[in-house]
């Protein structure tokens, strides 16, 4: 199996396994001609903790259908008896290794290069670890991501090089989590509501007795927000 491989301010070298292309679940053909590819946006979906590729694209259905959807599936594997996949080691999630969270979101950023074309419109949609990493992507290659949607996650520790760019552009990034989530530390929320607004363009909510989990009335306002997003892209000049 090949990994990918992420050096750490420290002298480590992160390793993360490569995503498996074969566990990618598609809502359309993902072998579309590449000029309809790249006229279509692309809605990448990343699985929380534990969790497995089936499970976001069950959202399917409440997407907006121009989107071309990819539920992709998280390289690592939980220690036993948790099932499904991870992005990055749970124990991290107080005391947080950045360079793991990086690692994941430079083998996310790897199979995106191999699968969709480069003229793509492109964004993401992650809920909890997923979040993370779709945060952390965008971090990293601020300029290939229309839009991030993150549920019930949070922004990584540290500073980027591509921080300045990011903040530079400042994509939209709609942020939805629950009065009642306790599995994401209140020090990872404090850090995320400081954070964001200095580099994105920052909407969201916080829904009053939701706990760490997603509702119908965020699933209505992920629509909204995507349906705007949609909206904000150029227009098919033809043939």
């Amino acid at each position: 199996m090949r990994r990918v491989r992420t050096p750490c301010k420290d002298g480590r070298v992160d390793e993360t396994p490569e995503l498996d292309d074969a566990a990618v679940l598609w809502s359309a053909p993902p072998a579309l001609d590449p000029t309809e590819r790249a006229e279509r946006p692309v809605l990448v979906l990343l699985h929380g903790y534990g969790s497995e590729e089936g499970d976001l694209f069950g959202l399917v259905p409440y997407l907006p259908d121009e989107f071309v959807v990819a539920a992709v599936r998280a390289p690592l594997t939980p220690p036993f008896p948790t099932p499904g996949w991870s992005w990055f080691p749970i124990e991290g999630l107080q005391t947080q290794d950045a360079g793991a969270v990086t690692a994941a979101a430079e083998a996310l950023l790897a199979w995106l290069d191999r699968a969709v074309d480069a003229a793509a419109s492109v964004g993401l949609l992650g809920f909890s670890q997923g979040a993370v990493i779709a945060l952390q992507a965008l971090r990293l290659r601020p300029e290939r991501f229309a839009f991030v949607v993150n549920l019930a996650g949070f922004v990584a520790d540290g500073s980027l090089p591509t921080d300045e760019v990011l903040a530079g552009i400042r994509p939209p990034v709609f942020w939805g989590r629950g009065a009642r989530d306790d599995v994401i530390p209140p020090a990872r929320v404090a850090h995320t509501i400081e954070w964001l607004p200095r580099f994105v363009e920052l909407s969201g909510r916080v829904y009053p007795g939701l706990s760490h989990s997603v509702s119908e009335d965020e699933l209505a306002d992920v629509r909204a927000f995507l349906d705007k997003q949609l909206a904000a892209l150029p227009a098919d000049p033809g043939p």
